[in-house]
C-alpha cells in the first residue's frame, strides 16, 4: 500500500494516540510489530500518519498496550476506519490544507468553545466581515482567494446551522464587538447577526464588558473543539506559521481551566444580548 503523502490532522492525530498508548505502556516498536507480524518500520509508518491501521489491528494494539478506555478504543476505531469525504475536500489544492483540517475537525465534534479578544470568531461572521477580514491579510490575498475563503468560512457554519448542529459557546470581548470592520453598515449587521444567532437554544452568546476590573485570565484567541470523547478534544490558537492544535492533555486541562474562567467572568447570554443591543443602537 502506498505511504501518505499528505496525511490529515485527523489521521496524525490517530497516529499520535496510538504512539502515546504505546509508550504508556512502556513497550518498543518491534514488540507491537511482533505482535501484528509486522516490521518495525511499518509501526513507524502508522506512528507517522504514513500509513492506516485496521479495526482488528487498532483493537489488538490497544488491548496489548492495556487500554482500559473502551470509549476511547471505539472512538480511535472511528476515526481509523472513517472514510468521509466532506464538502471541504472540493477546496483541496485551492485553499491551504489546515483550512481543510479545520473543517474536517469541527466536523467530527461534539461541540466548540470559542474565546475571542479583538474580532468576531468565524462562525459568526457575515459574509460582509469575513471579506473584510480575508481582504486585509499581508502578504495580500487576490480577490479570488478572498472569496474562496469567504465561501468557505460561511459553509463551515453548517455544524451550528444543521438539523443537529453541536453545542456552540463563545465568549467575546466588548472590544470584538466595538471595533468597526467595513464600516458602520456593515458592522451593525454582524452585531444584528450574532443577537440572531444567539436565540438558537445551542448557542450561548456571553461578553466581557470593559468595565470588568482586574480580567487577565487569557488576552488570545481560542478555539476548543471538543472530540468524541475527552482525551480527543484539541485546542486552535493562531501561530506565526499558521494554525497550532494542541491536543496533550496537560495542555488541554491549562485550556478547560482557562474556558472556566472566561465564562465565569463574562456576562450571561442574556445581558450580553442586551449589551450588544446598545452596541447597535450607538451605531
Amino acid at each position: 500500500m502506498a505511504l501518505r503523502s499528505e496525511p490529515t490532522a485527523r489521521q496524525v492525530r490517530l497516529a499520535v494516540e496510538l504512539r502515546r498508548l504505546r509508550h504508556a505502556a512502556g513497550l518498543p516498536a518491534r514488540e507491537a510489530a511482533a505482535l501484528l507480524g509486522v516490521s518495525a518500520v511499518q509501526i513507524s509508518h502508522i506512528e507517522s500518519a504514513l500509513s492506516g491501521v485496521s479495526e482488528e489491528r487498532l483493537r489488538r494494539l490497544a488491548s496489548h498496550y492495556a487500554c482500559t478506555d473502551p470509549e476511547f478504543v471505539d472512538a480511535l476505531v472511528m476515526m481509523a476506519t472513517d472514510r468521509t469525504r466532506g464538502w471541504w475536500e472540493k477546496y483541496r489544492a485551492q485553499l491551504p490544507t489546515p483550512f481543510l483540517d479545520l473543517s474536517e475537525l469541527e466536523h467530527h465534534a461534539a461541540f466548540r468553545w470559542d474565546v475571542d479578544f479583538l474580532h468576531v470568531p468565524g462562525l459568526l461572521q457575515t459574509e460582509d466581515y469575513a471579506r473584510v477580514l480575508f481582504s486585509r491579510r499581508v502578504p495580500e490575498l487576490t480577490e479570488t482567494e478572498v472569496e474562496l475563503r469567504v465561501r468557505h468560512r460561511m459553509q463551515r457554519r453548517c455544524i451550528i446551522e444543521r438539523p443537529s448542529p453541536i453545542p456552540y459557546e463563545v465568549v467575546l470581548h466588548e472590544a470584538a464587538l466595538r471595533i468597526r470592520l467595513g464600516g458602520r453598515a456593515t458592522s451593525r449587521a454582524q452585531l444584528a447577526h450574532i443577537l440572531e444567532l444567539s436565540e438558537a437554544d445551542h448557542i450561548a452568546v456571553r461578553v466581557i464588558p470593559f468595565d470588568l476590573d482586574d480580567f487577565a485570565d487569557i488576552t488570545a484567541a481560542m478555539v476548543y473543539v471538543g472530540g468524541t470523547v475527552p482525551k480527543l478534544d484539541t485546542v486552535v490558537r493562531d501561530g506565526p506559521h499558521g494554525a497550532l492544535l494542541i491536543d496533550s492533555e496537560a495542555q488541554l486541562t491549562v485550556f478547560r481551566t482557562l474556558f472556566r474562567r472566561v465564562q465565569g467572568a463574562s456576562l450571561d447570554p442574556e445581558r450580553s444580548r442586551d449589551l450588544v443591543h446598545r452596541l447597535i443602537k450607538e451605531l
